[in-house]
Parts: structure tokens; C-alpha cells; sequence
């Protein structure tokens, strides 16, 4: 199956979304809240997701969602769901054909709250399921950093369709790994369908730009290659990371970066090396952190497993309960990263 229609709904989708996160990361007041897990949520995430969501109702009104958030808090509080409702209702492609094809604007608040909650999925190994982050990285939405809108496609299990748009990381894919964000010429949408390849092609208002196939860089030496990591030292042991990169021979500076922006900066060659190790043994990824990245970078002629050198699951609901941490490098070197992953961890 091509995929071709599944494809661009979801770059449409994620385009159209990045409108409404990039007026909100604008804008010093972004309306934030703490769920249970007191992990951080702001209007950009609600309103992202209440986009997307209405757009994969209307195109594909069978599938199910997982989404990560839901609307009981906006309920709570109409004033914040007011908010959000203005800033939804003027996130609109500037291409009518584009937006026609998303099923246009979204009705009214109750309409809005209901397609955030349609993301209730949840998940698993049947059918067409999903799986969406709004804003990937919040944290660094917040702080002014790289943060990513993700959306891709499972079918009974396995991840056919990847889109990340990112709208602080530089358009030219030559351009070198950073965490800076620059100005004007950033933005960019990666995608992959399973079998087909990983391309990116710049942000626009509107129709979409014409895309470029994007592939790993080649490592003919490893200890020169950069590899890139969490910010935050609760989502991956930078310890560890720091003795991996030593015993490899690496010496550049890692660079720390927010989101699935990592996934798609290495598939084009920016940076070489991708690794997210456990912090504590209870911890479970989530499926929309990890499944538009997974595919784009193994589209590119990457390999991306855990440190146990599994491939990652996403066929057993909305957490990656069978995996422990990340590792994604270019082929060639995947397993010889892996290795050290191995032992480093083993000697724990």
C-alpha cells in the first residue's frame, strides 16, 4: 500500500498545526498547566491537538488516535478553553485547497474539546491506530528551544507513516546540529512511509513545499562522529551517554536538544548518533515520543533499537513497555555503538 493519501493529510496536518505552536511560542503568556505526572502542558498543546485530530477525523473517520493530552482540564476552566478556541479558529492554511482537504475550520468549542479527547486510543497490535504529540519537547517550547509536532500512522503495530515538523530547526539540511534557534529560514517537515524512503521539505502556510530525500550521514570514523541527547537529566542518563561517547573515541561536545527534532536532524545527516538511556528501571516511553522519528531515521538508512538492541515496540499500547532506551546510528556503525551501550550499562 502507498500510503500517498495517509501522507499528506498528516504533512497538512502537522503544517497547519505549527501555525497555531509558533503564534503560542511567540507569546510570552502560552496558558500553562501541570497534569498528574507534573509534566508541563500550554495552550500550543491543546491547540495542536484539537487540529490534528479534527484533520485525521474528517480524512479517516475509522482509525483510532493515542494522543497525549485530553480536555477535562479545559472543561474546568473556559476562560484557558476560550483561549484556545481563538487561536484554533485562526490557524488556517493560506491555501484554501490545502485547508478544504483538512476538512476546514473547526465548528465551535464543544467541537474542539471533543476532537482533543478522541485521542483515547488505547493503542495496541489491530487496525489503523495514530499515534500524536502536539508538542514534543515542551519543556523546550517553553524555555524557547527545539520542539517538534509528531504524527504517524500504525497499522497493527507497525509504524507505515512519519511526519515531524519542526519549526525552529534550519531549513538547509546541510546546515550543522544545534540546539540554537535562529530566525527567519527555520522550519522544516520530515516525513517517511514505510519502504519509500525519509524526505524533509521547508514549513509553509500553505500548500506544501516540494521535498528532498534526506539519508544518514556516512561514518567512516566514529570518533569523530556528534551525537545528540535530552536536555532534561530525568529523560536520559547523560552520565552514561558521556562514558559511551568517551569509550567510542568521541570527543566532540554532545549536543543537548529537545523533542523528536533529534530523529530528524539525524536522518539528514546533521548529526550521526541518537542515544536515550534509561534513568530508572520503571520508566516507560511513550509511543507519540518515539514512532515518527523511529521510522524517519530507519528510512534514511539508519537503525534505531533500544540498548538491549530490540527494535522498539509500538504494538502493545500507548507506552514502549518492552524497551529500554534508545540508540539510533547509521547502519554501518549501529552495532558497534550498541556494544558499547552494552557494556557500559552492564557494568552498572
Amino acid at each position: 500500500m502507498s500510503y500517498t493519501q495517509e501522507l499528506d493529510i498528516a504533512l497538512l496536518a502537522v503544517q497547519r498545526a505549527t501555525l497555531l505552536t509558533q503564534k503560542v511560542f511567540h507569546n510570552n503568556a502560552k496558558g500553562t498547566l501541570s497534569k498528574d505526572d507534573h509534566s508541563p502542558v500550554t495552550i500550543g498543546d491543546f491547540g495542536a491537538q484539537a487540529l490534528i485530530i479534527s484533520a485525521l477525523r474528517h480524512n479517516f473517520p475509522n482509525d483510532e488516535i493515542v494522543g497525549e493530552e485530553e480536555a477535562s482540564s479545559l472543561r474546568d476552566n473556559p476562560s484557558l478553553a476560550e483561549q484556545i478556541f481563538a487561536l484554533v479558529k485562526e490557524s488556517k492554511l493560506d491555501e484554501s485547497s490545502a485547508e478544504g482537504q483538512l476538512g476546514g475550520p473547526i465548528k465551535d468549542l464543544n467541537a474542539m474539546l471533543a476532537a482533543i479527547d478522541a485521542g483515547n486510543s488505547s493503542g495496541g497490535s489491530k487496525g489503523r491506530i495514530w499515534a500524536l504529540d502536539p508538542v514534543d519537547g515542551t519543556k523546550g517550547f517553553l524555555r524557547g528551544g527545539q520542539y517538534a509536532v509528531c504524527l504517524a500512522l500504525m497499522v497493527d503495530g507497525d509504524v507505515k507513516v512519519g511526519v515531524l515538523g519542526c519549526p525552529n530547526l534550519p531549513i538547509d539540511d546541510a546546515a550543522p546540529i544545534s540546539a540554537d534557534v535562529g530566525g527567519e529560514g527555520n522550519g522544516v517537515l520530515f516525513s517517511a512511509v514505510q519502504g519509500q524512503g525519509a524526505t524533509s521539505r521547508p514549513l509553509t502556510r500553505g500548500a506544501l513545499a516540494s521535498a528532498k530525500t534526506i539519508t544518514m550521514k556516512e561514518v567512516d570514523d566514529i570518533t569523530q562522529a556528534t551525537f545528540c541527547e535530552s536536555v532534561e537529566a530525568g529523560h536520559s542518563s547523560h552520565g552514561d551517554q558521556a562514558e559511551i561517547a568517551k569509550r567510542l573515541g568521541i570527543t566532540r561536545e554532545s549536543v543537548r536538544m529537545d523533542s523528536q527534532a533529534k530523529y530528524g536532524s539525524i536522518a539528514r545527516g546533521a548529526g550521526e548518533l541518537y542515544l536515550r538511556l534509561p534513568v530508572r528501571k520503571d520508566y516507560e516511553e511513550k509511543i507519540w515520543d518515539h514512532a515518527a522519528g523511529d521510522l524517519i531515521v530507519r528510512e534514511a538508512g539508519g537503525d534505531v533499537t533500544d540498548a538491549e538492541g530490540k527494535r522498539l515496540d509500538f504494538s502493545i499500547g500507548r507506552t514502549l513497555k518492552r524497551n529500554k532506551g534508545v540508540v539510533a546510528a547509521p547502519r554501518a556503525v549501529h552495532g558497534k555503538v550498541l556494544e558499547v551501550v552494552k557494556e557500559v550499562l552492564g557494568n552498572k
